[in-house]
């Protein structure tokens, strides 16, 4: 077990005697509680899919796509050959 020395602002000292006001938690036990919690933020947006990025994208309707991506290059062919004839 380390021990270490913080110096807090203003603004984190007044955080800090709030949470032992209202929690009754020690000043070590409420800033381990704080690391613990940031420790797992951290650790969750690394874990985070793409998949899950995606899905909370607002994308709006679909439809636009005029080909699969698995033909994309089929796809962009016919896009410039009707793109020619105008």
């Amino acid at each position: 077990m380390g021990t270490r020395t913080v110096r807090l602002d203003d603004e984190a000292e007044q955080a800090l005697d709030e949470i032992r006001r209202e929690t009754g938690m020690t000043i070590s036990e409420a800033l381990k509680r704080g690391l613990l919690a940031l420790h797992d933020r951290v650790h969750g947006q690394r874990a985070e899919t793409p998949w899950a990025v995606y899905e909370r994208l607002d994308l709006g309707p679909g439809g636009y796509s005029s080909t699969p991506a698995r033909d994309a290059k089929k796809g962009v062919l016919d896009a410039i050959r009707r793109k020619k004839r105008r």
